[in-house]
């Protein structure tokens, strides 16, 4: 039955060729965009290396500081970060490290403008890079204020020539000279807490002043061992901020920081900082309604087209009711007809969607980034599809089936 249904909507289609277009049009360019979008985020949000573990981490991307005349927002200081997340028991592992800053670095005579993070120890067990030369700096490195630095394949062909190794070698960078241990692949831009293109020890800074400051330029991330021990890990590190004593509590007397992972992050920092409210679920609901309004007018355009098209077919309905089929059985084909139709647009619009993404990675319009479409999301494009299908031909059905045999194979309507 379904492959007579499949069969017949392939003929309809071919049957109003300008109609079929249209609609084939405004499907596929809809599903592009939405596609693209998922795609887009899913590249920014989803784990992927060097953050492939951040299914199970939580960090302190923000902290907030609020007063009687005073508020103080901004990323966390190294004094907050050593004393509230590391170390956070039942934690698989903890790490801080500074937001990436950007300075130019002068080599040979060239200026090259780059990028610099200083971490960790522990930073380089949490996330996962890909090593092509040497290996990470260890804590001891750090704990030493070891000149020591890991640089990206890209820095290594701006430093050295492309295809010379750079392990071993020195460069100058913020004043002070590091002598490279590590080489990995080039990390995107969108990757929050995995990108740079210089990573050095943290106590290699120039001044100890940033150890007293509840507020800087310093994350803090924790690895949990599975994401069931997000909860158990949010209630510690509530209860060590509960004790937070503040230097002047005149200036400040009521703080706001979480362990958020970096899609919550991104929701507290565009709806607020409070730690109460879900603000991930507020953002994801205002995702999905703005997808959907989109959706809408496509959709309705679709309904009327599909209208028009049942309506056309008016005697062949009244053929098929005159010769006992149901109702149900005509509102299964034709839903199924329009099923096909949303599918192949679909397929075009994945296939656009792939092209458009290859385009936008090569245009290196946001450095190193690769924009993909993976399985995922395929599947929310083809979940896409069907929805299209199933809103924008439930209605036709419906009105078609309502028919009646005699005034159909006369070629009227309801």
């Amino acid at each position: 039955m379904l492959t007579n249904y499949i069969k017949i909507a392939l003929k309809v289609l071919g049957r109003r060729k300008f109609f079929t277009f249209i609609s084939l049009f405004g499907i596929s360019l809809t599903l592009v965009v939405l596609m693209v979008a998922t795609a887009v985020l899913d590249n920014v949000f989803a784990p992927r290396a060097p953050e492939s573990k951040f299914g199970r981490v939580l960090g302190v991307y923000r902290l907030g500081m609020h007063g009687p005349h005073f508020n103080s927002t901004g990323n966390p200081g190294y004094r907050f970060i050593k004393e509230y997340v590391l170390g956070l028991p039942g934690a698989e592992a903890t790490s801080v490290f500074t937001s990436q800053s950007m300075l130019a670095i002068y080599h040979e005579g060239r200026k090259i403008d780059t990028h610099l993070r200083r971490t960790d120890g522990a930073y380089w067990t949490i996330l996962d890079f890909d090593f092509v030369e040497g290996g990470p700096f260890t804590e001891a490195d750090n704990e030493n204020a070891n000149f020591v630095a890991v640089i990206t394949d890209d820095m290594r062909t701006k430093l050295y020539g492309r295809g010379v190794p750079a392990l071993g070698k020195t460069f100058e960078a913020d004043g002070q000279r590091f002598r490279v241990v590590g080489v990995v692949k080039a990390v995107p831009l969108i990757r929050e807490s995995g990108f740079s293109e210089i990573w050095a020890p943290i106590r290699t800074l120039k001044t100890r002043e940033y150890e007293r400051q509840w507020m800087g330029s310093f994350r803090g991330i924790v690895l949990a061992r599975s994401e069931s021990d997000f909860p158990a890990l949010r209630r510690e590190f509530q209860r060590r901020t509960s004790t937070f004593v503040f230097d002047d509590p005149k200036t400040f007397n009521r703080l706001e920081a979480g362990l958020d992972t970096p899609f919550e992050s991104v929701a507290r920092g565009m709806l607020g900082n409070q730690v109460k409210g879900n603000r991930a679920l507020i953002l994801r609901s205002i995702l999905f309604a703005a997808a959907l309004l989109f959706m809408l007018l496509p959709t309705m355009n679709l309904v009327s087209i599909n209208l028009s098209r049942i309506m056309e077919r008016a005697s062949e309905i009244g053929v098929r009711k005159a010769f006992g089929a149901s109702s149900r059985t005509l509102v299964g084909q034709f839903v199924v007809e329009n099923i096909v139709l949303t599918v192949i647009g679909g397929l075009i619009g994945f296939a656009l969607s792939w092209a458009f993404l290859a385009a936008l990675s090569r245009a290196e319009l946001i450095p190193y980034a690769i924009f993909d479409v993976n399985v995922r999301i395929f599947l929310y494009g083809l979940a896409l599809a069907v929805f299209f299908g199933l809103v924008s031909g439930v209605y036709p059905a419906w009105r078609m089936s309502r028919i009646q045999a005699v005034n159909a194979l006369r070629g009227g309507a309801l």
